[in-house]
């Protein structure tokens, strides 16, 4: 490998993180490289005679990561039993994380994946070996089942993570989509409320505003059902949009990351596409600080700045990783897919978005739903989630999802 082009090129390309090379260290074995750049380590197998750089998710943002107030936050977590479920994805256990950290009587690791469930509460017992943990093996779609979690530990914080997330793949299986998003979420937020929690947060997604793809339908009736259940309960429920999360599983970092390692080519899907992105961290400081800022039924959002193009994106990656894009590695456009959009908005026509006291978070003035017109909603969307045709689902849900945002419902 020709060390002394490799670092020409790091130091000649325009990219800020690199303006400064202020000291490299390099060791090599069993056919691994390993420099570090100031902060920063690249350490991967050469492949093609180049070195793939580990890349701090933080330089793609193009802003500074949100902050929070710490100790609003530690005020209403230490000491509370907290209920997290979807605790072993991306962002559940990231929040079982944080929450940690914050000293609560004992924190329930929920989710339906044992091996995820069990790599969580390993990590936690050994970074926190005072916290009481309990983990419990659940589906959030068992009524009676999730009833006698809530009756056994009787929460009183809970953060909702599970979900099915992942577009192309509920496009094809809506009625699963329905089932565990919408469904499984007004069970959990019914437990709630039937076991006394103080708060209750959703966490939604961009998506969710004007949707066209099932898993963005889904979480926009998710939010509604919220809402919808708020009004007649003490317990203080809201949800979070944000953005795409750099990093999560199945997100489009990971897949960059590989795509680049192997030699390309990166697949991006339109070189137009534009996302708002944040990082696993921050998005679950604004999930825990809305639980923080809530009071009934708000649908916190958060300003994200910009959106990045993922054109932009990759070949930033690509950048950061040492090489250059299209001569190193390729990208190909592979096509917008089903249920995808060019861009994403945080805010509906029909909604406005109010300042909290927070700078960077914002309630967004959305359309509430009469409770008793949710309920008949539930039951329909419950028998809609069995039907054989899977455009029979879409047709009915989309229609049910356009009468909420034009009020047909309140």
């Amino acid at each position: 490998m020709d060390f002394n082009l490799f670092f020409q090129r790091l130091s000649n390309r325009p990219c800020k993180v690199l303006y400064s090379l202020v000291y490299m260290n390099i060791s090599m074995h069993s056919n691994r490289v390993s420099i570090k750049v100031g902060d920063t380590t690249m350490t991967n197998p050469i492949k093609g005679g180049s070195v793939i750089r580990d890349v701090p998710l933080e330089k793609l943002l193009g802003r500074e990561p949100v902050t929070n107030d710490l100790d609003e936050i530690s005020n209403y977590i230490q000491g509370a039993i907290v209920l997290v479920t979807g605790a072993g994805g991306s962002i559940g256990s990231e929040l079982c994380r944080q929450i940690a950290s914050f000293a609560p009587q004992r924190l329930i690791l929920l989710g339906h994946g044992e091996n995820s469930i069990y790599l969580i509460a390993s990590e936690l017992a050994s970074n926190f070996p005072n916290l009481p943990l309990t983990t419990v093996i659940a589906d959030i779609r068992d009524q009676a089942r999730m009833q006698l979690i809530f009756a056994r530990f009787v929460p009183q914080l809970v953060f909702h993570a599970a979900a099915h997330k992942h577009v192309p793949l509920m496009e094809d299986n809506p009625g699963e989509a329905i089932k565990n998003n919408v469904l499984g979420t007004q069970i959990t937020a019914a437990c709630a409320h039937q076991f006394h929690a103080q708060r209750f947060v959703l966490i939604s997604t961009d998506k969710a505003v004007n949707p066209s793809s099932i898993m963005g339908m889904t979480k926009r009736l998710a939010e509604m059902m919220i809402l919808a259940t708020a009004q007649s309960s003490a317990t203080k429920f809201s949800a979070v949009r944000f953005g795409n999360v750099l990093g999560s599983r199945g997100s489009v970092i990971p897949l960059f990351k590989r795509q680049i390692a192997e030699g390309g080519p990166v697949t991006v899907t339109h070189p137009e596409m534009v996302r708002f992105f944040m990082t696993i961290p921050e998005a679950v400081q604004l999930v825990i600080q809305a639980g923080a800022l809530a009071n009934r039924g708000e649908i916190f959002v958060l300003d994200m700045g910009s959106q990045v193009k993922i054109d932009t994106l990759a070949r930033e990656l690509i950048r950061l990783s040492g090489m250059r894009p299209d001569d190193d590695i390729k990208i190909v456009y592979t096509g917008i897919r089903p249920g995808e959009k060019l861009y994403e908005e945080i805010l509906t026509d029909r909604e406005g978005a109010l300042l909290t006291k927070h700078n960077k978070i914002y309630i967004s003035t959305s359309q509430h739903i009469d409770k008793q017109k949710a309920d008949g909603l539930l039951k329909e969307l419950a028998a809609l989630a069995d039907a054989p045709d899977n455009q029979e689902i879409v047709s009915k849900m989309s229609a049910i999802v356009k009468g909420i945002d034009e009020g047909h419902y309140s």
